[in-house]
């Protein structure tokens, strides 16, 4: 068996800012990638881009220095800047090597069971990426057979679909910006939404998401949350396309998307849109309210002059309230994901009731010597984005390095 003293699985932004920061440690490592460097990049959808600035690209060694700052990469970009990253790194990058399971070893340690044989390591860095398993909710299971029901991850462009109209499921980034697409190229769209913020692209001039950055809004760490369980929530409606926009459920509704509730099918019946829009609307205004609180205590508390966030306006439109199925010619689903990491990491108690990494300071508590690195709100909010990677990377290396430094029992 192969021993390899610590192992990277994953190279993402995650893995490679990881590996890069062991690197600058002195730790000897090796980094499996299952694909290759950047590659869940590529599975957007064609019109993708970033929703946060380009400037945002914030990894150790590796930040955006294009021309264009303040403006937002197309997948391409995204997936060839990491892939330049990956390629300047000190380590060892093996593409195609998918760890199919990782388990404990029997004289302490861990194996990590590949296609090419099974590896042995000290210290093992889990950093899969922060969007794995679609969610899908339970009400999709009673569609009609012949319906196509696609994940956002294997949408690609509008004229892909069959002829019909097309009902999107969720509400976060990536349905309100499929739902645009499709919009603007004449198809009918109905939404079956979800809860999720929204806030203008643009204050005085200046991305939402630069102001969010100085305001702190990024530092903030799961216990700002008020349920645990809001991890799993939607980020806000946003989308850089077309130079970066408004993306809101108003947006949509100037451009002909119908809104309705969310997705429910009761036992033996056919899926419909429960009469629940008027609530998740509430529950948007709500979040951006509260966005709106955020950024004007900010500005008080830093001296600065107040900045001018016009408050929600009245938004109440008539709700979709009879789903024809069979007028539909597909449906997209884009309700969030799940982690997966109990499909292959043998670890009971891994994680916790919402499938997240039961956690020290990105170390396991219950496997010692297991980190994760590009987790969601793992350490803060900024814990998964190109913004924020680069400060859990530099965390979990100092971890390792201090582990290899300290004295044996």
């Amino acid at each position: 068996m192969e021993s390899i003293e610590v192992v990277v699985v994953g190279a993402g932004q995650a893995g490679t800012a990881t590996s890069h920061e062991l690197s600058e440690r002195g730790v000897e490592h090796v980094v499996l990638e299952a694909e290759r460097p950047g590659y869940s990049w590529s599975r957007r959808w064609d019109s993708f881009t970033l929703v946060t600035p380009n400037h945002s690209i914030r990894l150790p060694g590796g930040s955006y220095v294009g021309d264009d700052p303040h403006g937002y990469l197309p997948r391409a970009g995204i997936e060839q800047h990491i892939s330049t990253y990956a390629a300047g790194l000190a380590a060892e990058v093996r593409s195609g090597m998918r760890v199919d399971r990782l388990r404990p070893a029997e004289a302490g340690g861990f194996v990590l069971d590949t296609a090419d044989g099974a590896i042995a390591a000290r210290s093992v860095v889990v950093a899969t990426g922060a969007y794995q398993r679609p969610y899908h909710p339970a009400a999709l299971a009673a569609l009609p057979s012949g319906l196509e029901v696609i994940d956002s991850v294997d949408y690609r462009r509008p004229a892909d679909l069959p002829d019909g109209a097309v009902l999107v499921v969720g509400g976060g980034q990536s349905a309100c910006q499929i739902a645009e697409e499709l919009a603007r190229s004449g198809r009918d769209v109905i939404m079956a939404c979800g809860r999720a913020p929204w806030f203008y692209r643009r204050l005085e001039g200046r991305d939402i998401f630069d102001w969010l950055t100085d305001a702190g809004f990024f530092d903030d760490g799961p216990d700002a949350l008020p349920v645990p369980g809001a991890r799993l929530g939607a980020n806000l409606q946003a989308t850089g396309a077309r130079g970066g926009h408004d993306l809101t459920y108003r947006t949509l509704a100037s451009l002909g998307v119908r809104h309705g509730g969310h997705l429910v099918a009761d036992l033996g019946e056919a899926p419909r849109l429960a009469p629940d829009l008027e609530e998740i609307l509430a529950f948007c205004d709500v979040a951006h309210g509260m966005i709106r609180k955020a950024l004007l205590e900010w500005c008080a508390k830093s001296g600065r002059r107040a900045l001018d966030i016009p408050p929600a306006a009245p938004f109440r439109p008539e709700p979709v309230r009879d789903l024809d199925l069979s007028a539909l010619g597909a449906v997209i689903v884009a309700a969030g994901y799940r982690s997966r990491y109990t499909e292959w990491i043998e670890f009971p108690g891994i994680v916790d009731e919402f499938g997240f990494p039961v956690h020290d300071d990105g170390e396991s508590t219950v496997a010692p010597g297991l980190h994760f690195v590009g987790v969601h709100m793992l350490r803060k909010r900024k814990s998964s984005l190109l913004l924020g990677v680069g400060e859990d990377a530099a965390r979990t290396a100092e971890r390792i390095s201090a582990a290899r430094r300290a004295p044996a029992a």
